[in-house]
């Protein structure tokens, strides 16, 4: 059973939030390894379309990128490359992921990233959706706040790669 906005130890992600002074909610649920936005999604009684999960990918010189992506859609790396100028995007291994961010895997937060200057992307119709949760930096923590939070603080450029 999902313990729902029970209060957790601050993760760089929250500091960061609050700092900015973005109003969120925290929602707590029993992670489940490889149960993704759908496991989630389910114990915290949200449609996994409003489930934002944050993929660390890579351009063709290794730089590493953010796609925010809806929990029930996938990324066209092909549509992303073009979108963004790159002649090839792919997904990091989660090692790579996890020096970029700082976070394990299951638990990256696009707020609070280790390397600065990542180039965050956000697919466009998430910014059409009331509310979303996004992980707040920890394994079964996600955060509910309002999109416009990932273009204001993280500078997120729309794109429009899902599939």
């Amino acid at each position: 059973m999902a313990k729902k906005d029970k209060h957790v130890s601050e993760t760089p992600a929250t500091a960061l939030l609050r700092q900015a002074g973005v109003g969120f909610s925290e929602h707590v649920y029993d992670y489940v390894e490889h149960g993704g936005t759908a496991e989630s999604a389910r114990q915290l009684g949200w449609p996994e379309h409003a489930v934002v999960k944050t993929l660390v990918m890579k351009n063709e010189r290794d730089q590493p990128l953010i796609i925010l992506m809806h929990g029930d859609k996938q990324v066209s790396t092909k549509n992303l490359a073009r979108a963004i100028g790159a002649k090839s995007v792919e997904p990091c291994k989660p090692d790579e992921a996890q020096r970029h961010s700082g976070y394990l895997v299951g638990g990256t937060s696009p707020f609070g990233f280790k390397r600065a200057g990542v180039p965050v992307y956000v697919e466009a119709s998430v910014l059409g959706l009331e509310r979303l949760l996004i992980n707040g930096g920890r394994r079964g923590y996600l955060l509910a706040l309002a999109p416009q939070v990932l273009v204001d603080l993280l500078g997120a450029q729309a794109v429009s790669c899902a599939l």
